[in-house]
């Protein structure tokens, strides 16, 4: 951790710090929960199948389980996706750079962190690059 001031230092006080923690720690459960739901629905769509010979081509339930596998693995790729980010803000936080935007070098509004708490910038760089949001 060494001499990086930690988030929330300068702020509202030194809770700021243990808020983030909690946020990012219960985003990350509600996400891996998330994520072992989608592996279930996932696993029971295979299963599923494996039951009845589907032809995808000339059932007319083959394209929707197609759509459905198709549906879930892409959710689940989101999770996956979302639990890195998650891991990332966790990293920052520990490095003391949690809560400052990597476009600007400003501070990360409290009120975005609480709604996206791992977002890495700031709203005005979120909206100057979409992908960033």
């Amino acid at each position: 951790m060494g001499d990086a001031p930690r988030y929330g230092q300068d702020g509202p006080g030194p809770s700021a710090f243990s808020t983030a923690r909690a946020r990012l720690a219960a985003d990350r459960a509600d996400t891996l929960a998330r994520a072992a739901a989608l592996s279930r629905d996932f696993d029971g769509i295979v299963a599923a199948n494996a039951l009845v010979a589907v032809d995808d081509e000339h059932d007319p339930e083959g394209g929707t389980t197609a759509f459905e596998r198709a549906h879930v693995a892409a959710l689940m790729a989101q999770t996956r996706e979302h639990l890195e980010e998650l891991d990332r803000a966790l990293e920052r936080l520990e490095r003391g750079q949690y809560g400052q935007c990597e476009g600007c070098g400003a501070a990360i509004p409290p009120e975005r962190l609480e709604v996206r708490p791992a977002a890495t910038t700031c709203v005005r760089c979120a909206g100057s690059d979409p992908r960033r949001a």
